[in-house]
């Protein structure tokens, strides 16, 4: 029987074609005038798309092993709770939470504020970038939740009894057995939800958060050069996504061969 190939093995020929299309792609863009000041102009809207990722997901991440602990967890009212959030978001479509957050669920927190006797607050006090991170918190955490959870589920019970018989207190047992182990399990779909959060937070430019994707609509409405304008913003996002992509394969080789 023919032995299984091993992908880690492999030359990674897709890899030296995506180089060489990117180089010639930069090279273009650098070397044209007019696609070298769509770049320039939309290189403001990088650091918002970074913020936007890495806020939103580290906040999701946080949220979700809470409910990922809540779905594991020996209270009925704890897992049932869990599962309505999990499964009443997972059915609400990320541009509809964005839009449901900024113009619903915003106002009413303001709203709420306000009555609670806080100080004065306005609707407009509550800035669309970050009605914008709440959206995506609250859209991806149910989707990490399920990750987590199936991770934690991943790790032999066995394990887990003879520590607690060893002993030791429960938050130790998660922190040296459980998490250690099920990280190997959780990493590569954990990946997967940050390469796509970089590629959703563009849904943001729909509530006017001036990212890649609304600073790329702003220029080509302005300069009409709608090939190039996208062209760029498409580069942007692919040079992203492969660069992180590649950071996640690294640092889940690295995890396999430490746990080995």
């Amino acid at each position: 029987m023919r032995a299984r190939p091993d992908p880690d093995r492999d030359f990674p020929w897709w890899l030296l074609a995506v180089v060489v299309l990117l180089g010639a792609a930069y090279v273009m863009v650098l070397t044209d005038d007019a696609t070298r000041q769509v770049l320039l102009t939309l290189r403001k809207g990088i650091w918002i798309t970074i913020l936007v990722t890495v806020t939103g997901f580290s906040a999701a991440s946080l949220v979700g092993l809470g409910l990922a602990l809540m779905l594991l967890s020996g209270s009925l009212v704890a897992r049932q709770a869990a599962r309505f959030y999990v499964e009443i978001i997972r059915g609400i479509p990320i541009l509809v939470m964005l839009l449901y957050v900024a113009f619903v669920l915003a106002p009413g927190l303001v709203a709420l504020w306000n009555w609670m006797g806080l100080p004065d607050a306005r609707t407009r006090d509550f800035p669309l970038l970050w009605r914008a991170v709440l959206a995506l918190v609250i859209a991806y955490s149910a989707f990490i939740a399920e990750v987590f959870r199936a991770g934690l589920q991943s790790v032999d019970k066995g394990q887990i009894e003879a520590a607690r018989a060893l002993g030791l207190k429960r938050f130790r047992v998660f922190r040296h057995i459980v998490l250690p182990q099920a990280i190997r399990t959780i990493l590569p779909p954990l990946g997967n939800d940050f390469v796509a959060m970089v590629k959703d937070s563009s849904l943001v430019s729909v509530v006017g958060v001036l990212d890649i994707a609304q600073l790329g609509k702003l220029t080509a409405a302005g300069n009409f050069r709608y090939f190039e304008t996208y062209n760029v913003v498409a580069l942007i996002y692919l040079t992203m996504t492969i660069l992180l992509s590649l950071g996640l394969r690294k640092l889940e080789r690295k995890l396999g061969k430490v746990h080995k």
